[in-house]
């Protein structure tokens, strides 16, 4: 992390500096939400997005994650090809999710797959914020799910990245309904006596918890 982050600057660069980032190049720096620093966004990525100065940690999307998470090149992704519908046919829901898809670049909220941490081979599901908030519709179920019972039929631990607002309200009850399929799935890995865990990142809210 830079100690002088506006070192090499002219005075009119630094002056600009301080009245907020968006006078300065784009895609160079970033102001810090938590104590306003200017950051390099070289050496942000280098800290893995957690401030220097203040220690505040930026959200991180599914794919960075994953990266900073699992061992390099081990990552292979699961069940890609299951996408969600509208089932209740709730108006503008389509359009909510093409949304989703192009501000996420993910095709759900969650991304899962198996990979290795520190040599152990893991089965692995993330949440993306940026995917609707995150939120659990019937696909996230079902991808939670099968990811669950991959790890039992391979017997391997099951890690779970949660980020969201709960259940996703434009497909109803069959949204509601996952909470019983993960929970059953849970069950499932206990009675494998396989590890479960559960990283809550920011924002992880009671709905997603009680899931």
């Amino acid at each position: 992390m830079l100690s002088k982050p506006l070192f090499g600057l002219d005075r009119s660069a630094k002056k600009a500096a301080r009245k907020g980032v968006d006078a300065l190049p784009d895609g160079l720096w970033t102001k810090c939400p938590g104590c306003s620093e200017i950051l390099f966004n070289k050496e942000l990525e280098k800290s893995l997005k957690v401030c220097g100065k203040c220690g505040y940690h930026y959200r991180l999307g599914a794919e960075a994650r994953i990266a900073v998470t699992v061992d390099e090149g081990t990552f292979v992704e699961t069940f890609s090809d299951i996408r969600p519908a509208n089932p209740l046919l709730f108006p503008d829901y389509d359009s909510k999710l093409l949304k989703g898809r192009t501000t996420s670049g993910l095709n759900e909220a969650i991304v899962t797959g198996i990979a290795e941490i520190m040599g152990y081979k893991i089965s692995i599901g993330v949440a993306d914020f940026g995917f609707m908030g995150g939120s659990m519709g019937g696909v996230v179920g079902e991808k939670i799910v099968r990811s669950m019972e991959l790890a039992i039929e391979q017997h391997i631990p099951s890690i779970l990245f949660t980020t969201s607002g709960g259940a996703r309200m434009q497909e109803g009850i069959l949204s509601l309904m996952q909470m019983a399929k993960t929970t059953a799935a849970c069950r499932k890995l206990a009675q494998a006596g396989l590890p479960y865990i559960v990283v809550m990142t920011d924002p992880t809210t009671a709905g997603v918890h009680a899931s």
